[in-house]
């Protein structure tokens, strides 16, 4: 594996164009959703629409939650 400052200062030689690609590459490696998060995310939002359909949850009116 290349030593970061290596890799910073090779691409701090690179043209515009070519910087944009190296960073778009990049974040999209960082974008790697957790499955763990997901269906933990996809459990709660299941069980607050299940909540809210059997009124167990209160709530607020959307010009209220702007209050």
């Amino acid at each position: 594996m290349a030593e970061p400052k290596v890799v910073i200062n090779e691409g701090l030689q690179l043209k515009p164009a070519e910087k944009v690609i190296v960073i778009e590459a990049l974040i999209r490696s960082l974008d790697v959703p957790d499955p763990n998060i997901e269906k933990a995310w996809a459990d709660e939002a299941e069980r607050r629409l299940k909540a809210y359909k059997e009124g167990k949850l209160e709530t607020i009116s959307f010009e209220e939650m702007f209050e």
